[in-house]
């Protein structure tokens, strides 16, 4: 499992084998089963967590049990909640896996030493932090300002892949729409 994160970070920095061999010391793997837990509201999060396998989401839950999902996270991804990370408050967020999955975790204390040791490391860590960044602001834009079609169409442009690997009532959750509402779209596009 290390050799796929192994691999990522070869494609995107210079790293030495002492510093390949430092990374792969601080890491803890963990298997997650479909709809295990890696994180529950109320919990803290004290990792940085690297995807090796599968698909997992964020989401949080009303007071009237309705899921509303913040993002998915597939292969060669990064998840976790940094509010947690960063404040040590407990989460207001749950991350489950959707399918069977693995994930790379390194505490924050061990993240931290890396960052400081490996200046590429850090390079790498501030620019996820800035896509993240970019990302957040393109997804609260289109929320407030886009209708539900165009949603879907943006979505399925840029995350089509995410889409085959979700059930519908999930993408109709991360879209802020109604599951009935997404397959009114769905039908009208296939028509089209």
């Amino acid at each position: 499992m290390f050799e796929v994160f192994a691999k990522y970070l070869l494609n995107q920095i210079q790293l030495s084998d002492e510093e390949l061999e430092m990374i792969r010391e601080v890491t803890v793997v963990r298997k997650l089963r479909k709809n295990q837990y890696l994180l529950q509201e109320g919990d803290i999060w004290r990792f940085n967590a690297f995807i090796t396998k599968g698909c997992l989401r964020t989401y949080s839950v009303n007071d009237k049990s309705n899921e509303h999902i913040i993002n998915f996270a597939i292969e060669n991804w990064w998840i976790g909640d940094r509010e947690s990370l960063l404040n040590g408050t407990p989460s207001r967020f749950n991350i489950d896996a959707i399918e069977d999955s693995e994930v790379l975790l390194i505490s924050k204390d061990n993240f931290a030493m890396l960052t400081k040791s490996i200046p590429q490391f850090q390079d790498l860590v501030n620019l996820i932090i800035e896509r993240s960044f970019v990302a957040s602001q393109n997804r609260i834009n289109s929320s407030i300002s886009h209708s539900a079609e165009e949603k879907y169409k943006n979505f399925m442009e840029k995350q089509a892949h995410i889409a085959l690997r979700v059930p519908q009532h999930m993408v109709a959750s991360y879209l802020g729409i109604t599951p009935e509402t997404l397959s009114r779209i769905r039908k009208q596009t296939l028509k089209k």
